[in-house]
């Protein structure tokens, strides 16, 4: 049964669905069962994909690469930044060319986890 806030994928299309509302028994795109997507938690290889938060006055900012910008190429790069609070969710859409980073409207101390999601490697939580 699918939970509220999971991620799906599919391998054929790359279709990605986040679920809202919980219920169903299995999600199917392009004739598939679409795969359960598992958030990363440590990142080993040179470039960084876990999060960065940081507070900046009532403000957050979530930079992907604490000491390195993750790429942002056609070929590589960072889907959306999300951050969930007890009752919100907040998502920055990004698109190759732009910086790693977004800044939500949200005081540090709020956000429970902030994922991001790279075309690449998949979905990553702090």
């Amino acid at each position: 049964m699918t939970k509220v806030r999971e991620i799906y994928y599919c391998s054929i299309c790359g279709n990605l669905i986040e679920i809202l509302s919980e219920g169903a028994p299995a999600l199917v795109c392009c004739d598939q069962p679409m795969e359960l997507v598992e958030a990363k938690t440590e990142d080993a290889t040179t470039e960084k994909h876990v999060p960065y938060v940081q507070a900046i006055g009532n403000d957050t900012k979530v930079t992907i690469g604490e000491n390195a910008a993750h790429p942002m190429t056609d070929e590589h790069f960072i889907k959306f930044i999300e951050i969930r609070t007890a009752d919100k969710v907040g998502r920055a859409e990004l698109k190759p060319g732009d910086d790693p980073e977004a800044i939500f409207h949200i005081k540090k101390d709020e956000i429970i986890e902030a994922y991001e999601y790279c075309n690449v490697h998949g979905l990553w939580k702090d």
